[in-house]
């Protein structure tokens, strides 16, 4: 099989298999093995702040010499009220006295010593270290940071879940359009409406194909050779893979999390709002179902930085009802294999079918 196209060659990969963002869980050494075998890894900086980003590139930078991607939340705080005031304290008190009940003892974070990131901080830090592979989700970059990353030579990866972002994407003139189907685990990047677009992958991708001429990433529920060649025939040049990695040697999930996602079933997946404010999916847990139905989750990242403390200490306590844990509706083995074999295994049973 012939890898190469317009996403290899503007990406100077040979593979054009593009390892998700997973903040929390795609670790520096799981970017360096997918590099390593061809394909684009990614460094998911998620909304840190600029000086962790410098850290972070600078330490990839000094594992591999292959492109990497690197991938920030492009979002809009919403507006501080008194009503969010109110209700930030109402969910923190809440919370605490969840946890309490399940023998979690923990002080979440006061509103007024959260620290909110700025992209645009980021955006900085990443041209100073000259990366040339940006991706984002949550929204689209303003006009200024499409300007200034374009004059530092950088490939733009934009996050669509229906045709109308992806015709948002295209006429900001972003170079690739990572299409994520509703099947896709973690956090929805969409940006137009707070209602997601419940549009199953294949049949978004095959829209937004025919509505865009701009290269395609696909995203959502590939995890073997048939899965990618489905998106592949649908339009898709680039193949996002992430719950495939979950279980890697590589993966920044504890042994405690990697082992529920082993015994998961289908009706184990849910989209929850719960832990950040925005729309996931992910494992059921006491957490989610608590608080979807509490009415106590706040905005994004609000929320978010509200249960910062409370997902920390359940990962030191292997506790698996009070942490996050993004994963797909394509149920895999989450082997404990290393992602180079993992991607490896993928893209030789993809030639294998096609031959």
């Amino acid at each position: 099989m012939n890898w190469e196209n317009d996403i290899t060659k503007a990406l100077n990969i040979a593979y054009p298999i593009i390892q998700a963002p997973m903040f929390g869980v795609s670790t520096t050494e799981m970017v360096v093995a997918t590099s390593q075998v061809g394909a684009l890894g990614t460094l998911a900086l998620g909304d840190i702040p600029a000086e962790k980003c410098v850290e972070a590139i600078q330490i990839t930078r000094k594992l591999t010499k292959n492109p990497f991607a690197v991938n920030i939340f492009v979002h809009r705080v919403p507006e501080m009220t008194i009503e969010l005031k109110s209700a930030y304290l109402e969910a923190k008190v809440f919370i605490e006295n969840l946890a309490a009940r399940h023998q979690i003892n923990v002080s979440l974070t006061d509103l007024e010593d959260i620290t909110l990131t700025d992209y645009h901080d980021q955006i900085d830090a990443i041209i100073a270290e000259n990366c040339k592979i940006v991706s984002f989700t949550f929204g689209n970059l303003d006009q200024q940071c499409i300007d200034k990353l374009k004059a530092n030579g950088t490939t733009l990866i934009g996050t669509a879940t229906s045709v109308e972002e992806a015709k948002i994407l295209e006429n900001s003139g972003i170079h690739i359009i990572c299409v994520q189907g509703f099947e896709a685990g973690g956090h929805r990047g969409s940006f137009t409406d707070q209602k997601i677009p419940k549009i199953g992958g294949l049949a978004l991708l095959s829209q937004v194909y025919d509505s865009v001429k701009t290269p395609l990433i696909y995203a959502g529920g590939i995890y073997n050779a048939r899965t990618l060649l489905a998106a592949k025939m649908l339009g898709a040049q680039g193949f996002q893979i992430g719950s495939l990695l979950l279980g890697s040697a590589e993966s920044g999930l504890q042994e405690f999390e990697k082992q529920k996602l082993r015994n998961a079933s289908e009706h184990d997946i849910v989209l929850t709002k719960s832990f950040s404010g925005r729309y996931a999916r992910g494992l059921k847990n006491i957490f989610t179902e608590a608080l979807d139905n509490s009415g106590h989750i706040l905005p994004y990242p609000y929320q978010n930085k509200l249960t910062t403390a409370l997902r920390k200490v359940a990962k030191i306590t292997n506790n698996a009802e009070f942490v996050s844990i993004w994963l797909g509706q394509s149920i895999n083995k989450y082997h404990g294999a290393s992602t180079t074999e993992i991607i490896g295994s993928l893209i030789k049973a993809v030639e294998n079918t096609i031959d």
